[in-house]
């Protein structure tokens, strides 16, 4: 490593300095906490976006975390800092973390499956033109097996003979507890070369990690475990999700209750509790994005049944959506043409304003083509992330919708002026505020009968009984899941 000569916060040198490429959701969070917990360590994010760099230095974060803000001024200007100098912090880090985005192939070979790692390439040559110094580099992204091979080669490529160490170190956290989750994370996967150098590199990383993180929560392996296993654990979640949204299914049809499967499951050990929520449908840059590259990987190598197992689990995600976008048709009399239906949520889960794959943006285009006239209410995200969204994953923009986005998907500024004058609610993202509005306000200003379809099980279904909604959830068993409001 470079001798250490700049002055830390507290008035000695140094001891390492990070530079982390890539100002996103994962990137940011992790440096800011990083910081907070290492005084002693320089850590420094660039991103080409002057705009984004620009809002990590203000108060008016370019991503919403709980608690983020907070954590990010302790260290802002200490030890923290946020630049579009990327040259000059790559030429003066020890260790480089690549924490850039590896969407989903659009085109080519792979093209909806395969993970494009065209991002991460880029970072390497970057670092490979730039460094004068021997580096560790860091594979923050979530990438497909054998990336770190990739990014080896290209940095061997190094006009200065230069010698790097890549190593991978997958993120675990989840937004909306990102904070947390990396103050107090379950675990740390480091993986590198099981060579002298490579093992040095490790070690290196672990004397970061171990500034606030207990050691035997720092797990290292090699580098390929490390990168398969941020993969598997992102399949396995997901998984869940789909199974438990399965019986969801199940349940509808046989007059069981979903809540009640998924609670008698929680008490057994071997199963426990995580991950057994019902829902819309899993949403977010991960889930599906990971296990779609599975996918791809399995195929790639020959595993077609291996690969026809986890592409299932896409499939019955898909098959959640569509099911409760069928429920808010058939339930309002099998039309919903030009009548107002009120979105309440639109991120794909509570405390984000990520709405990448968010199972809201699936439901508004079922119901557009429906001819249904959306006012969606969230309370971070703005209209343009969602046209964005909407455009980017479903090619839902106003050359395949000619004249409906001004007219049928509007945006409201809170849930009373959405739900006025709205045949139905669909609520699609747990929010905490959507259980404590004022739901007799909101019924006297609805068109009847009003309807709630509550896609994330979280209202008071009974209350909203007694007011006179008719309630649909998943899950619950038709005679008593359906409620029916008062006659009058």
């Amino acid at each position: 490593m470079a001798a250490a000569v700049e002055t830390s916060a507290g008035g000695g040198e140094y001891l390492l300095k990070i530079c982390c490429m890539g100002a996103g959701y994962v990137g940011g969070p992790t440096m800011a906490v990083i910081a907070e917990n290492c005084p002693n360590i320089k850590v420094t994010v660039v991103d080409l976006s002057q705009k984004q760099i620009d809002a990590w230095n203000s108060d008016q974060l370019p991503i919403y975390e709980p608690g983020l803000l907070e954590v990010v001024k302790k260290s802002r200007g200490k030890n923290l800092f946020f630049s579009t100098d990327i040259d000059g912090m790559i030429a003066d880090a020890d260790i480089i973390f690549i924490s850039v985005n590896t969407p989903t192939k659009t085109h080519g070979i792979g093209a909806g499956r395969a993970a494009n790692i065209k991002n991460c390439e880029l970072c390497a040559r970057k670092i490979a033109e730039v460094a004068t110094t021997s580096k560790i580099v860091v594979e923050k992204s979530t990438v497909p097996v054998r990336t770190a091979d990739a990014v080896s080669r290209v940095l061997s490529v190094n006009p200065g003979g230069i010698k790097f160490q890549v190593l991978s170190n997958p993120e675990f956290l989840a937004e909306g507890t990102a904070i947390p989750d990396l103050e107090t994370p379950g675990r740390v996967l480091i993986g590198g070369m099981q060579t002298p150098e490579g093992l040095a590199a490790i070690e290196t990383l672990v004397s970061v990690y171990a500034h606030w993180v207990p050691r035997e929560k720092i797990i290292t392996t090699n580098v390929w475990s490390s990168e398969v296993s941020k993969l598997v654990a992102n399949a396995f979640l997901a998984q869940r999700v789909s199974s438990i949204n399965s019986i969801s299914a199940l349940c509808e049809a046989t007059d069981a209750d979903v809540a009640e499967v998924s609670n008698a499951l929680k008490f057994d050990d071997r199963i426990g509790s995580k991950f057994l929520n019902a829902s819309v449908g899993f949403g977010g840059s991960c889930f599906q994005k990971d296990i779609l590259n599975l996918v791809y990987i399995c195929e790639s190598l020959g595993l077609n049944e291996v690969a026809a197992y986890w592409e299932q689990v896409i499939i019955m995600n898909e098959y959640q959506k569509r099911r409760f976008s069928g429920m808010v048709v058939s339930r309002m009399f099998n039309t919903i043409t030009d009548k107002k239906i009120a979105i309440f949520g639109f991120a794909f889960k509570k405390d984000t304003g990520d709405t990448r794959e968010t199972a809201s943006a699936f439901v508004c285009r079922d119901l557009l083509d429906e001819r249904a006239k959306l006012e969606v209410y969230d309370p971070q995200v703005s209209r343009e992330t969602m046209l964005m969204e909407m455009d980017y994953t479903l090619k839902v923009n106003d050359a395949t919708y000619p004249n409906m986005l001004d007219s049928n998907l509007v945006t409201a500024t809170d849930p009373y002026s959405c739900a006025a004058g709205a045949h139905g609610i669909c609520v699609l993202t747990e929010w905490d505020e959507f259980k404590s509005l004022d739901f007799m306000r909101i019924y006297e200003s609805m068109a009847k009968p009003a309807f709630i379809f509550d896609g994330r099980m979280i209202m008071d279904h009974e209350a909203l009984v007694k007011i006179g909604f008719e309630v649909y959830c998943i899950g619950k068993p038709r005679g008593g899941g359906v409620r029916n409001g008062p006659a009058n």
